[in-house]
C-alpha cells in the first residue's frame, strides 16, 4: 500500500505594480489576523476578479476564488454554513459595485457576520484602466456620478458595520481592519470595510486623497453609533468633494437580532413536515384536477 501525504500550498508574492494601495490593505489584514489570534486553519478569505482578487493566494490561510461579482454569496453561504470560521470577503470597486453590487445591497439588508473588504482604485486595473462605478466621469451630455457604497450601506436599515480606510494610513486602516474582523467575530453582522487603495499605473491618486478624505476618527464629537448623523455627515461632506474615512457606522452592541444560521436550523421539525405534506398533496390534487 503506497502511503501518501498532504502537501499545504506556500503563499506567492503579490503580482500587484509597485506602489499599488493594495500592499497595504494585505499587511493590515495580516496585522489584525495577527492582533486577534486568528490561526490560518480558522481563517477562509474569499476573493473576486481583479488586480484585488489575488490576495487570497499571499496569505496562507483557506482561500476561494469566487465567480466575477459572486464572492458575497459565496462568503454568506460559508459563513452561515460554519460560524466558528473567522470569514473575509476581499474584492475591487468594480468586482463589488458593478456586475456585484445587486449582492452587496443585500448583504447589508441580510446582515450576516463576516468583513468585506473593498479595494477602491476608481479603475479597472486588470482589464487596462477603464472607469469603474465610483469614478466620476464627464460625458458630452452629461455627468455621471460616482457610486458611494458608504452611503448606500447607511441608507439600509439592518447594516450594522460601515467603515472606509485608506492604504495611506496605515495605522488606522490596521485599527479599522481588526475592528471589522472584530464585529464579525462576535457575531454582530456584517462588517463592511471599503479602503482607498490607489493604482499607481492607471489612476495614480494618491496626491489628490490627501486632500479629499475628512477623517472622522480625528473628531472627538463624533458618535459613530448614530446612523442618521453619519449619513448627514456622508451627505455633508461629499457636497465639498470628500469622502469621510474612520469608523462611520457601527450598530450599539445588543441592538442586532440574533437570528439561528439556516444551515444549522432543524429541518426535520414536525411543523416543516406537516408543511411539507401540503405542499406535495396540493401537487397531488392539481394533477387530479387534469
Amino acid at each position: 500500500m503506497t502511503s501518501t501525504t498532504s502537501r499545504t500550498y506556500r503563499p506567492a508574492f503579490p503580482i500587484w505594480c509597485a506602489g499599488c494601495g493594495h500592499y497595504g490593505v494585505q499587511s493590515a489584514l495580516q496585522a489584525a489576523l495577527r492582533q486577534l489570534n486568528a490561526p490560518d486553519h480558522d481563517v477562509v478569505i474569499l476573493a473576486g476578479i481583479g488586480c484585488s482578487g489575488t490576495i487570497q493566494n499571499n496569505l496562507g490561510t483557506y482561500g476561494y476564488h469566487a465567480q466575477h461579482g459572486r464572492v458575497l454569496p459565496a462568503a454568506t453561504g460559508l459563513a452561515l454554513s460554519n460560524p466558528s470560521l473567522t470569514v473575509v470577503a476581499a474584492g475591487g470597486d468594480g468586482d463589488g459595485y458593478a456586475i456585484g453590487v445587486g449582492h452587496l445591497v443585500h448583504a447589508f439588508r441580510r446582515d450576516v457576520s463576516f468583513t468585506y473588504i473593498v479595494m477602491n482604485n476608481e479603475t479597472y486595473g486588470l482589464t487596462k484602466g477603464q472607469h469603474s462605478p465610483t469614478r466620476a466621469f464627464e460625458y458630452p451630455s452629461h455627468a455621471e456620478a460616482p457610486l458611494d457604497a458608504v452611503a448606500m450601506g447607511l441608507s439600509i436599515g439592518s447594516t450594522s458595520f460601515v467603515a472606509r480606510g485608506y492604504s495611506g494610513w496605515y495605522d488606522q486602516l490596521v485599527r479599522l481592519t481588526t475592528a471589522a474582523l472584530l464585529h464579525a467575530r462576535e457575531k454582530r453582522g456584517f462588517a463592511f470595510l471599503e479602503v482607498i487603495s490607489p493604482c499607481v499605473t492607471y489612476q495614480d491618486s494618491y496626491p489628490r486623497w490627501e486632500h479629499a478624505l475628512c477623517d472622522v476618527d480625528a473628531d472627538a464629537s463624533y458618535d459613530p453609533t448614530d446612523r442618521a448623523a453619519a449619513l448627514a455627515l456622508t451627505l455633508e461632506v461629499q457636497k465639498r468633494g470628500q469622502l469621510p474615512t474612520g469608523l462611520i457606522y457601527r450598530a450599539p452592541a445588543g441592538a442586532r437580532a440574533v437570528y439561528p444560521a439556516p444551515a444549522q436550523s432543524e429541518l426535520r421539525s414536525a411543523a416543516l413536515t406537516t408543511r411539507y405534506e401540503e405542499i406535495m398533496d396540493g401537487y397531488a390534487v392539481a394533477v387530479d384536477l387534469q
